[in-house]
């Protein structure tokens, strides 16, 4: 039995490390940025970028003063149980949240959207948002905080299949372009695309593949694998650099995630995460035992699994999808 005190404890401190240490494969992601870019102004953000993460690590402050919106995704497995089970978790995970807002400190941005009514806490209606997912035969709770920001940054277009990959390639300039000349979005950054789905599990997908996949990761469909390669290059391509400047440092890495979606469409998000990549991830075990990492493992093989029952492969013992 996993206590509930002990799911808002690590809660707590996953907040503050997605706000203050950045995950060492995008930090790795912007260094070679940094040593490539030859657009003056855009190499001095990369540089200052740089000098900015380890001062906020050393003083442990937040790195950017706008802290975006906290929101989580718990992983559950099937076997993991939690004193006062589900409901105990969601308030444990409210309480980190409002009590990380004041302790961080995070910038309180959550407000209604007609009243302008603010808790001062980043919790009220519908926020924090939860995402969850499930894992068969664990019995641990993977909980990822991820501070992302909340105005722009994302963008949604349905395609047609007829519009095939340059319909693609198409939408991702237009968007990328459109961030970087009204800044938009803070690059450089990690680009999800979610692709297919209906319109909801569309940019569900995108932003997960943007906040939730490490720098380097690759899908495992080996097409669509290439086509990320193949975006990332040219997202890089278009004469942008760090926040907007001229350069080549738009895109630090470039994730697809897919859905099977309507014959008749082809839907597809675009979603730039923060130059910070703000996320980290623990494992809480049934024993109490805690792992950090920042690496939140969400995109598994149960996830992307096409068939309809979920099987063991007989030969192996593996789960196969």
């Amino acid at each position: 039995m996993i206590s509930t005190q002990t799911l808002q404890n690590v809660a707590e401190e996953l907040m503050a490390k997605a706000a203050i240490e950045i995950p060492d494969d995008y930090l790795a992601g912007v260094k070679g940025m940094a040593e490539t870019e030859e657009g003056d102004l855009s190499a001095f953000v990369l540089r200052a970028m740089l000098e900015n993460y380890e001062a906020a690590k050393e003083d442990r402050r937040a790195m950017c003063a706008d802290t975006g919106v906290p929101r989580w995704f718990v992983k559950l497995g099937n076997e993991a149980r939690i004193e006062g089970g589900p409901v105990a978790l969601e308030a444990a995970l409210r309480r980190a949240t409002a009590s990380a807002t004041h302790e961080i400190p995070l910038r309180p941005n959550r407000v209604h959207p007609l009243w302008r009514t603010d808790h001062n806490n980043n919790v009220g209606l519908n926020a924090p948002e939860i995402d969850y997912s499930f894992e068969p035969e664990a019995n641990w709770i993977d909980l990822t905080a991820v501070h992302k920001g909340g105005l722009f940054g994302t963008d949604y277009r349905m395609l047609f299949p007829g519009d095939g990959i340059d319909g693609i390639k198409r939408f991702l300039l237009d968007t990328l372009i459109a961030f970087g000349k009204r800044g938009l979005a803070c690059q450089p950054a990690i680009v999800g695309i979610g692709l297919g789905g209906s319109k909801d599990t569309c940019m569900v997908l995108g932003k997960q593949a943007a906040c939730l996949r490490t720098v380097g990761n690759r899908n495992p469909d080996p097409r669509i694998a290439a086509l990320e390669m193949e975006l990332k290059d040219l997202g890089n391509s278009i004469g942008m650099g760090a926040m907007g400047f001229v350069g080549s440092s738009m895109v630090i890495d470039c994730h697809i995630e897919a859905g099977f979606t309507h014959t008749g469409g082809m839907p597809m998000s675009v979603h730039a995460f923060c130059l910070s990549s703000r996320r980290a991830t623990a494992r809480v075990h049934a024993d109490g035992g805690i792992d950090y990492r920042t690496d939140p493992k969400w995109f598994t093989p149960y996830m992307r699994r096409e068939t309809v029952e979920w099987q063991t492969d007989p030969a192996s013992g593996a789960r196969s999808a």
